[in-house]
């Protein structure tokens, strides 16, 4: 495993980390699946210790995740050890039985708190806003409490999981006036949106998180148009046959670099995000101690062209198909 350092901050985490999103269970709001379907909680516990044991010491999840189930596992599973860094956002909750965002400044210092407790933490190394919009960051509620939870040593460290498809207005808020200490992006070989901000955030000093490296498992090469999912998980609604279809496509001059770095289409991916220097952590999504296996067998470096042709490829094959998701919700 090698390490980043996390922007300007004092942390130092795995090139890859672990995205605990799926091992928060089935959980369901007002009848809308928000997890990944069934999910063990002693597997779930054998892929956390493993992860570490294979060197991955980034660990991020969310007060959403399974309603607090994700935090809950991590917190058996590590406590407040110092050897991990602990990643968890706030805003998202549900709320007389339908998904509600709240940013108020009570809220998230009451939600820190919970975090805190399920953690089995003293602190948080660091706390994110999960996709709160301009509007919320404009208001200054949110902002505020970050501050203050930062000055209390409830929090490391602070910043935001940008939007999936649209993160602009927030990145440049946070960039225009200098707040917190990192982003989280959606920054994949299919999505590449986020791109032209990468180098003004690294050079502001930003830490930043890689999410959905390979976009609902799209780019691991093993989806078909027969590929179902359960309705507990998220990809039900999500990831549609069309979608699978469009993206097997669009990808093939891609998979041709796996045989030129004997590499899969998932170690190709995130080849792909870790040949930008910007990016500090890549988090794939872990389940079972085989994933994390799978997810830091082999990483290599992309040479310049390699890489810039992958890039090429976005607005004529992938930006098609990242409008389509988008329409999909």
């Amino acid at each position: 495993m090698k390490y980043r350092q996390f922007g300007r901050t004092e942390l130092t985490v795995s090139e890859i980390g672990f995205g605990a999103w799926a091992i928060g269970g089935p959980a369901e709001v007002g009848g809308v699946a928000i997890g990944w379907g069934d999910a063990d909680d002693t597997t779930s516990e054998q892929a956390l210790r493993h992860a570490l044991d294979l060197g991955i010491t980034l660990y991020d999840t969310a007060d959403f995740y399974g309603l607090g189930h994700s935090e809950e596992l991590i917190g058996r599973v590590f406590g407040n050890r110092a050897d991990v860094v602990i990643a968890t956002k706030v805003g998202q909750k549900e709320q007389d039985g339908k998904i509600a965002i709240d940013y108020s400044r009570a809220h998230i210092m009451t939600a820190c708190d919970d975090s805190l407790r399920r953690l089995r933490r003293d602190s948080i190394d660091f706390y994110q806003l999960h996709v709160a919009k301009l509007s919320h960051l404009e208001q200054g509620d949110c902002i505020e409490a970050m501050r203050d939870l930062q000055q209390a040593g409830k929090i490391r460290y602070w910043g935001i999981s940008l939007n999936t498809f649209a993160p602009e207005p927030e990145a440049d808020f946070f960039l225009n006036h200098e707040l917190g200490s990192g982003f989280q992006v959606v920054f994949n070989v299919l999505n590449q949106h986020i791109r032209p901000y990468l180098s003004a955030m690294h050079t502001q000093g930003y830490g930043l998180i890689a999410r959905m490296p390979l976009q609902f498992g799209l780019l691991a090469g093993k989806f078909s148009t027969s590929t179902t999912f359960p309705p507990s998980d998220h990809r039900h609604y999500r990831v549609t046959p069309a979608i699978i279809d469009a993206t097997n496509e669009a990808l093939q001059p891609v998979w041709e670099l796996c045989r030129t770095y004997d590499v899969t289409p998932a170690e190709l991916s995130l080849s792909y995000i870790l040949s930008h220097p910007e990016i500090s952590t890549v988090i794939p999504g872990i389940r079972t101690p085989e994933q994390a296996d799978q997810n830091t067998r082999r990483i290599v470096q992309l040479s310049d062209q390699d890489r810039d042709f992958i890039t090429g490829l976005y607005d004529t094959r992938f930006k098609p198909l990242v409008d389509m998701m988008k329409k999909q919700g």
